[in-house]
């Protein structure tokens, strides 16, 4: 059962001296009008001489009455509740048609509001959330689409060059390699779309251990060793041994899109520092990790959208990836009740910094 609570935004009043007034005057007329005609019958005897049409005469007046009345309930129930019934179920057939540029406006023109004006309000806000919701699905499908096509083009285009039995054997390693790699970030992006539609999906997390946090961060950074050997890159690592209760496989999935995004932004010779710091405030213990590097940065307006789905600020790169590891990351740290955020400076680095509960 929905529990009834006053909303606070109603602050229109039950009673309006407007409709008072009307009412007064339209039973004060009413009156008049029945007064005058009693007064007609008894200055000329009309009741006495002929009861029977008298009372007929009165009975007819009390159905006019009756039908008048009527007729005035029916127009304020029709304004008060019929027409703007009409208009929230015209409102309704424009979105079920798809059209969500749809806006009821309120009944009221003194600025205060009702419940039907706030009805409204709630039905405004439905139809942008639901605009906001198609636009997203249309932007991810365009988006998926267009990932998958690439490498999907490559694979095509490269196995039907394959068929030559004229080509030279290194040329036939190079485009098996090719093909190679398009398989790879084919299998990449739909592992990744369904990582991340579960992590959307799913209310139930997997089950939380404790685990050494600290040791986590290392094996996930060793795993890109070749990758940080081939770049020469400066790795630094400051850790405090620290133990946390969460679902491990979750945060390896955040760990190693860090580390390999850093990796990937950061020019040969370059700096990736990861911090690990047990802290505390007066009412709990959180631990921060730092993932930092020296890499080509980013601008306010890429900082704004780095955690999209398929935004991709830095196109120079789009080739390494699919613009869903953020989202991922991001996903993740919600799930699990944290919070994350990036400062970077272009062509200075990055820094990626999450805060967990302990």
């Amino acid at each position: 059962m929905i529990k009834k609570e006053k909303d606070s935004r109603v602050n229109a009043s039950y009673i309006s001296i407007k409709e008072y007034a009307i009412f007064l005057l339209v039973l004060a007329a009413f009156n008049g009008f029945h007064m005058w005609i009693y007064q007609e019958m008894e200055k000329n005897n009309f009741l006495e001489s002929n009861v029977r049409l008298g009372i007929v005469i009165l009975m007819a007046y009390v159905m006019v009455m009756a039908v008048l009345a009527t007729v005035i309930i029916g127009l304020i129930r029709d304004r008060a509740l019929m027409f703007p019934m009409m208009k929230l179920s015209e409102a309704a057939r424009h979105i079920a048609k798809g059209d969500f540029s749809i806006h009821i406006a309120p009944l009221r023109k003194d600025g205060k509001k009702d419940f039907v004006d706030v009805m409204f309000d709630d039905f405004n806000t439905m139809v942008k959330e639901l605009s906001s919701i198609e636009t997203l699905k249309n932007d991810f499908i365009a988006n998926v689409s267009h990932e998958i096509k690439t490498p999907l083009s490559i694979i095509q285009f490269y196995s039907n060059a394959l068929q030559d039995s004229s080509l030279q054997e290194n040329v036939r390693i190079e485009y098996t390699q090719t093909i190679l790699e398009a398989s790879q970030k084919l299998s990449a992006l739909v592992t990744n779309i369904l990582k991340l539609n579960k992590l959307e999906n799913q209310e139930i997390i997997g089950e939380a251990k404790l685990y050494n946090l600290t040791e986590q961060l290392r094996q996930c950074a060793l795993s890109f060793i070749d990758l940080i050997e081939v770049k020469k890159i400066n790795f630094e690592e400051e850790l405090e041994e620290v133990y946390i209760c969460y679902d491990r496989d979750m945060l390896e999935i955040v760990w190693n899109n860090l580390i390999s995004n850093a990796i990937k932004f950061t020019n040969t010779g370059g700096s990736i520092n990861i911090h690990l710091k047990l802290q505390s405030d007066i009412s709990q213990k959180f631990v921060k990790i730092s993932i930092s590097d020296t890499g080509c940065g980013m601008n306010e307006e890429t900082q704004k959208r780095i955690f999209d789905k398929f935004y991709q600020g830095d196109t120079s790169h789009s080739k390494n990836g699919n613009g869903l590891g953020l989202a991922l990351v991001k996903k993740t740290i919600d799930k699990l009740g944290g919070t994350i955020t990036v400062d970077s400076i272009p062509e200075q680095g990055s820094a990626f910094t999450i805060y967990l509960k302990i």
